[in-house]
């Protein structure tokens, strides 16, 4: 399985970076983690539970860090043992680049699995996967928010009235919006 994508975050590079190496964050953050301990240099121990289809285990397994470019990248190994569900291993690329909004994580992912959850197939497997990756940035962007308050462009909305940050966010003025005199 091969997965990519970005994600615009409403934090700085380096807070991000700081929340994407602290093992609570990443423990509250990742769907169904119930472990995430440092054991060793850039290696961690983690366990999980997950549900994919019809197939329900825990996993156990490792996660290795290099390619480390701090506050801007990083390369994760993982490998994780399920039992009779099967396996998951593979590497993830991430990057943290700088905007004027935060900044925007970008990842690359390869994954092989085996075992019940391989005879799934791809389409169910694929469909879980970016479900758990939807699932983790909410709840990273949730504890983000917790941390350090919402982003700035959210602030300026509540002051300028929801309805007027909404139709900022959407684009539309006050014309397309339908306020303001009409023209004919």
């Amino acid at each position: 399985m091969d997965m990519q994508s970005s994600r615009q975050l409403g934090v700085s590079q380096q807070q991000a970076w700081d929340a994407l190496n602290d093992p609570e964050v990443l423990k509250v953050c990742i769907p169904g983690c119930d472990r995430v301990e440092a054991n060793g240099d850039n290696r961690y121990a983690i366990g999980m539970a997950l549900k994919i289809g019809p197939v329900s285990a825990k996993f156990s397994g490792q996660i290795t860090l290099s390619d480390i470019v701090p506050p801007q990248s990083y390369t994760i190994a993982f490998d994780g043992q399920g039992g009779a569900a099967g396996f998951g291993k593979g590497s993830a690329k991430v990057t943290l680049l700088p905007n004027d909004a935060g900044c925007e994580l970008a990842y690359t992912v390869n994954a092989q699995v085996g075992g019940k959850v391989a005879q799934l197939g791809q389409r169910l497997i694929d469909g879980a996967a970016k479900s758990l990756a939807e699932d983790f940035f909410k709840r990273f962007d949730k504890e983000m928010q917790r941390r350090y308050g919402p982003p700035e462009d959210e602030e300026a909305a509540g002051k300028t009235g929801m309805m007027s940050g909404l139709m900022k966010k959407m684009g539309l003025g006050k014309k397309e919006a339908g306020e303001g005199p009409e023209t004919t």
